[in-house]
């Protein structure tokens, strides 16, 4: 049985390790791109709103099921075990068998493709940098969760002190608030603006993506319905402040028209301003909280295949903890080894898109519109922690979640209906095999 060890200082620590990992330093070239103006600023803004009321959501639920398995349980409660949820949790973990190491390729590709700074890479040497960095965090989450908690301290410091060196280095630079005054200049709210913030905002998303991890770990948080929304909302008011003082310093030094085009704009900017030596060391710095992302979000999925396995809603291999460790060690393996196929196998920017439209219908809409039907069958009363100004917080996060959704593109869309479609008949026949009628009264 999982325990009990993390407390809000562990959790909120892991939360936001996984939200800052090479995410913000390597889209941030895009975003620009993408917005072709100083206004890049609003995408970030509108990351952070999303990110804020979807917290809402998911503070509801995981103060209320405060389990290993964070959303399998959400769904499975909210559209009841025994009618559509089970359907619902099944497709969650479904789709996370995939997604999760998705996320692990993610990381460990854009760690290698930062590397490259250091050390020149070709195509093959690039890739045995990313696998050999899954293998790594592997070995590493190999142990007992409150080893994993000081670990996930330790990196934690390591992701301050990178994002707050990069916003001393700009405010040093004595042009910190350049970029503020001139985020109007030229700008026109009309559809290509909208579009483009849509498209932009896909890739400041993907940035934010890992506020939610201690729900995932709820079996093994202290006090869960109090720890789990404050480490949520910490989290997102930390790094919010964190990203968008991060964009001003850096292109307080190097102008976005030069910044979008750079493939090492934090490297860039720091040797613009202290010379090589220095960017030699902030892009290690980066390859830091890189790694430590890639670790937290590793911890967080590992718990999802348990959960349903031991609930015996998938299959029960996952089920098996360590003897001696107590951690879901088959569970790590498998994403573990998925993560290490796929980081050698895809590009980064594919691979951000696919993220997002795999998980947003059945996850992030599926346990908004679960959320109010909870409210209908059980009153405001059930939750421990109470949204302001319910549902309009989770309405607010279906329309957004669909504009994301509608920006990742209609392959992207179709690729995560496939999953869907695929998980579905997975599950009919894995329920017809157990002589199992999943929708029973």
């Amino acid at each position: 049985m999982l325990e009990r060890r993390l407390g809000l200082g562990q959790a909120t620590a892991i939360n936001m390790i996984d939200m800052v990992g090479i995410g913000p330093f390597i889209t941030l070239p895009m975003i620009i791109t993408m917005m072709n103006g100083q206004y890049f600023l609003y995408a970030w803004l509108a990351g952070a709103l999303l990110s804020f009321v979807d917290a809402m959501v998911w503070s509801e639920l995981g103060a209320a099921f405060p389990k290993a398995g964070g959303s399998y349980n959400f769904l499975k409660e909210a559209y009841g075990p025994n009618k559509a949820g089970g359907l619902m949790s099944f497709l969650f973990v479904w789709q996370t068998m995939i997604q999760a190491p998705l996320v692990i390729a993610s990381a460990a590709i854009g760690f290698a493709a930062y590397f490259s700074y250091l050390v020149p890479l070709n195509e093959y040497t690039s890739k045995m940098v990313s696998g050999g960095v899954v293998i790594l965090i592997v070995l590493m989450l190999y142990r007992k969760i409150e080893t994993i908690g000081k670990i996930s301290v330790f990196l934690w410091f390591g992701v301050i002190i990178t994002i707050l060196w990069i916003v001393a280095g700009g405010i040093s630079h004595g042009n910190f608030f350049g970029p503020v005054t001139h985020m109007n200049d030229g700008l026109t709210v009309n559809y290509a603006f909208i579009s483009a913030m849509g498209f932009a905002s896909v890739k400041t998303v993907y940035s934010y993506l890992g506020y939610y991890n201690a729900c995932h770990l709820g079996s093994e948080i202290k006090n869960p319905t109090r720890n789990i929304p404050r480490s949520m909302f910490l989290s997102i008011a930390g790094i919010s402040v964190l990203y968008l003082a991060m964009n001003i310093s850096v292109t307080s030094v190097v102008p976005w028209k030069e910044a979008k085009d750079s493939e090492f704009v934090i490297s860039l900017f720091m040797e613009r301003l202290m010379g090589s030596t220095a960017a030699v060391v902030v892009t290690c710095l980066i390859l830091w909280v890189a790694f430590a992302s890639l670790f937290s979000a590793t911890l967080g999925y590992s718990r999802i295949p348990y959960a349903a396995a031991a609930d015996g809603s998938f299959f029960k291999v996952f089920a098996k903890l360590h003897p001696t460790k107590q951690f879901p060690h088959i569970s790590l393996l498998f994403l573990g080894g998925l993560g290490f196929l796929f980081s050698l196998l895809f590009r980064l920017s594919d691979v951000i898109s696919a993220i997002l439209a795999m998980r947003i219908l059945i996850q992030f809409i599926g346990q908004s519109i679960g959320l109010i039907l909870l409210h209908r069958k059980h009153g405001k009363a059930f939750f421990p922690w109470k949204m302001p100004l319910f549902p309009v917080p989770a309405i607010l996060a279906i329309i957004l979640w669909v504009g994301i959704l509608l920006s990742t593109g209609w392959q992207m869309i179709l690729a995560g209906l496939g999953v869907i479609s695929l998980g579905t008949i997975v599950y009919f026949v894995k329920a017809k095999r157990n002589s199992e009628w999943p929708f029973q009264n």
